[in-house]
């Protein structure tokens, strides 16, 4: 019987080389077994300790989703130390605030995070964690007096601009929603071998107590393994599915629906929607064997092993909850709050109820007021509010007022119907519940989402619907019209008024519509305000914290290259700061050197949630990525090939001698390989000079567009040469395992899949000059490089090939043996070095070879 969290510390070191934790904080994945995450918190526990930080003692943890944030948690809990967890895009003055509050005795940040904070304050980059703790002994370690009533963690409840509010919880309330559902678990464990392991993907913050539970406890409980990942994308988040091979998504409601506008959209482009929206339709009702069947093209995309989503932080529509359902997955929700532990019902996914929020736990009781409103009372109820201390909630007889309206059936199932505050009281004395408003609203093909508001009106409090369109040039009134059918008499919209940003303001963490927020703006524009700001607009906070331009004064006009002064690199960077910020998912080929603050803004509007613009066709052919070659029986071809054909050609067109092998004696793959680039035969003569271990298992990257043109051949080029073009590609992605690195767009896919080869084992071979010499001299190298070396974290080997050009101008196809030289310089890494330096740095190290 566990009587605190410190025994899913033993979980871990039982688990012994188990993977436990897995994370992608650039383009390589890190794993983490159960045994190193045990030893990292008991090496931890041991840093505190030296730092002289004990029981009761707070520790401010602002940091990213990843493993050494699970060792810095129990670390602290190992100790008796007090964590306080704050979102990452918590704003400054929000932290100092807090900070002012909880007087910590070390700060945890990442990266940029943090820096700016109280520099007398004793802090720890996360990143550095390991590094720092490895001088301690990984022996247990044990604290003797740590119970049940301890406090685990304050969680601060408040946006980024209200007054902080830390909730304060304990071992008990943490385990009094942990233990039901650990007991609730023991008669499905019997079938676990059929999919073990269970792999979540966690996309919701740790800062958050729904994040603690999916990321941390209930995997456990399951000896299953958690996925972190940064992106938000629903492209890369599709992927990470498929590649990891999850079983369950972790994540909030918004996010849910992003990837269901995806997976519509992609119907769309493919002109097959109507097709879908008939299956769609003819499963309604059908056994789930049948509706698995009916769309196994989904099923193949996201991975068979891939079953369930677990929604949090938000109510799920029950549209997005239907289209999930109808395509053969499962939709796990629950409802609680901070103050709650995280749950106070859960839908137990095997007796689920569509639209319930599930059964109270047996923990807690439950009840239902005259309003409607929830009050709640049990051991994971909260002690109170962190005040120079635990101060009590002030509540009649222990029950906590949650704020949150809802309706319970007769088997005891709760329908949340949304927030006290939000319901709308007429002059009728009827009851208008916001969500079934908002509901309406956003089953209007026009809509992106909406939030409905009360406003006073000639009778009385009356709604006012607030559109966040996809074309603002849509008609309001029709959409109005349209929603109004669908709802009762006494909750018909008269009002409106169209959001003219890109985006609602929204909470960091559960992107939760900002409502007071919103109230502000339109009470000012209906009151006749000249000045209407919303809010600093993220667009341009988003620019101006990547271009360092002061961009509130620019018009649309403005162009992202000239004015802005973005390269290509800075481009792919405010690309996906963007797609994070908003939740889309953006055309990386749409960004160009022409594009303008206008575009941009056009672009959010028109995506959606998550949609991708309809680019031109020539942009839609994708550059091409063949996993194939990293398969049976491509690889055994390959070596084959190698040895028959490669290696024979190149000494017959002339031995190249070759320099500096000594420094790669003692070097381990994988390894990054940057040299300059002469001829198409490069690849092959650095091939032939590299020792076996490095050339059996090497991926070259080639310039995308021609790799792009070879495979799917534009229009207007002849049958036949596209015939040939199409087996040129083959030929050469098959026998020399090239990938697209491109220099119009499409840079981060190229970078994740050179990450991709680094974690099967394979070497990468680059050449950063992006284009053959014509002069022979060392051109500049791209500044995609340093980014490319920064993402990998391998070793990285200069090259030099000389001789070649020589014969190259005298129009020679065969060199004497020797002629030819290639150099290998001395392996060099980087940490803490920024992209820039890293590309100058390589670029004077490969010209100084000569």
């Amino acid at each position: 019987m566990r009587t605190t969290l410190l025994s899913f510390i033993d979980d871990f070191a039982r688990r012994k080389r188990e993977k436990v934790f897995s994370h992608k904080p650039e383009l390589r994945v890190v794993e983490w077994s159960g045994e190193q995450v045990a030893e990292s918190i008991y090496q931890f526990a041991r840093e505190l300790d030296a730092r002289r930080i004990a029981k009761g003692d707070r520790v401010l943890l602002w940091a990213k989703n990843r493993p050494e944030w699970v060792v810095a948690f129990f670390g602290c809990l190992l100790r008796g130390v007090v964590v306080v967890p704050l979102d990452l895009h918590s704003s400054l003055d929000f932290v100092e605030r807090v900070k002012a509050q909880t007087t910590p005795k070390l700060l945890i940040y990442s990266d940029e995070y943090g820096i700016a904070l109280d520099q007398t304050l004793d802090r720890i980059k996360l990143e550095d964690l390991a590094q720092i703790i490895k001088q301690h002994s990984t022996a247990p370690y044990s604290q003797a007096d740590i119970n049940e009533d301890d406090l685990v963690e304050i969680i601060y409840t408040s946006g980024t601009t209200a007054d902080p509010k830390g909730v304060c919880l304990t071992h008990k309330n943490l385990l009094a929603n942990i233990l039901p559902l650990e007991r609730g678990m023991q008669k499905y464990l019997r079938f676990e071998w059929l999919i073990h392991p269970m792999r979540f993907l966690s996309l919701v913050p740790l800062s958050h107590v729904f994040g603690q539970f999916m990321g941390l406890f209930v995997p456990q409980l399951l000896t299953g393994e958690v996925h972190f990942q940064e992106s938000l994308n629903p492209s890369e988040i599709i992927t990470t599915v498929k590649r990891e091979r999850i079983s369950v998504i972790v994540t909030i409601p918004r996010l849910l629906e992003s990837l269901r506008d995806k997976i519509e959209r992609e119907w769309q482009a493919s002109g097959e929607a109507e097709k879908f929206h008939q299956r769609f339709k003819a499963v309604e009702g059908k056994h789930f064997l049948r509706k698995w069947l009916a769309f196994k093209d989904i099923h193949r995309r996201l991975g068979w092993k891939f079953w369930a989503f677990v929604s949090g932080g938000a109510t799920l529509d029950a549209e997005t909850e239907e289209f999930w359902h109808r395509l053969g997955y499962l939709t796990v929700q629950g409802y609680g709050m901070t103050e709650t532990a995280s749950l106070v019902s859960f839908n137990n996914p095997f007796e689920a109820t569509r639209g319930s929020i599930g059964k109270t736990f047996a923990s807690q009781e439950i009840k239902i007021d005259e309003s409607g409103e929830i009050l709640v009372r049990g051991t994971n109820v909260s002690p109170g509010y962190w005040q120079n201390g635990v101060k009590p909630f002030a509540g009649a007889e222990g029950w906590l007022r949650t704020g949150d309206i809802a309706e319970r059936d007769a088997e005891g199932k709760l329908f949340f119907k949304g927030r006290k505050k939000d319901v709308i009281v007429t002059a009728a004395g009827l009851n208008i519940y916001a969500e079934d408003l908002e509901a309406a609203l956003n089953h209007q093909p026009e809509v992106r989402d909406s939030a409905v508001i009360a406003i006073e009106g000639a009778r009385g409090a009356e709604p006012l619907a607030v559109l966040l369109l996809h074309d603002e040039h849509a008609d309001a009134q029709t959409i109005i019209k349209r929603a109004n059918q669908s709802l009762s008499e006494y909750q018909q919209i008269r009002r409106w008024f169209v959001w003219q940003d890109a985006d609602f303001p929204r909470t960091t963490t559960t992107q939760k519509t900002r409502k007071r927020d919103i109230v502000e703006v339109v009470r000012s524009e209906l009151a006749g305000s000249k000045v209407h700001q919303p809010s600093a607009s993220p667009l341009l906070e988003t620019i101006a914290r990547l271009s360092g331009e002061a961009v509130s004064q620019l018009n649309a006009s403005a162009n992202i290259a000239t004015d802005l002064k973005l390269d290509s690199i800075g481009r792919v960077e405010l690309l996906s700061a963007l797609e994070e910020r908003y939740q889309v998912e953006l055309d990386e080929s749409a960004f160009t050197a022409a594009t303008t603050l206008g575009d941009i803004e056009k672009m959010i509007h028109q995506t959606g949630t998550s949609g991708e613009i309809n680019p031109p066709v020539e942009v839609k052919r994708p550059y091409p990525f063949a996993e194939w070659a990293y398969r049976f029986p491509a690889t055994w071809i390959r070596l084959v090939a190698l040895y028959l054909l490669i290696l024979p050609a190149v000494r017959l067109l002339g031995s190249p001698s070759v320099r500096g092998k000594a420094h790669l004696k003692n070097l381990r793959a994988p390894v990054l390989l940057v040299s300059n680039h002469i001829t198409q035969n490069d690849a092959g003569l650095i091939l032939a000079a590299l020792p076996f271990r490095f050339r059996r298992k090497l991926a070259i990257a080639m310039l995308g567009e021609r790799l792009r043109d070879m495979r799917y051949p534009p229009k207007g080029v002849n049958w036949f040469r596209a015939v040939i073009w199409k087996i040129e590609w083959l030929l050469i992605t098959g026998f020399f395992n090239v990938f697209p690195l491109p220099q119009e767009g499409g840079f981060r896919k190229s970078f994740a899949f050179a990450g991709q080869a680094v974690d099967r084992g394979y070497n990468v071979l680059v050449f950063p000059e992006g284009t053959r010499a014509k002069d022979g001299l060392l051109h500049p190298f791209m500044r995609g490089t340093g980014l490319l070396v920064e993402g990998l974290n391998i070793p990285v080997v200069p090259v030099k090939i000389d001789g070649l050009f020589e014969l190259k101008q005298k129009g020679k196809h065969f060199a004497l043996p020797g002629q030819i030289k290639i150099t290998f310089g001395e392996s060099v890494s980087y940490a803490n070095r920024d992209a820039d330096f890293i590309t100058r740095d390589l670029q004077q190290r490969v010209a100084n070879l000569s």
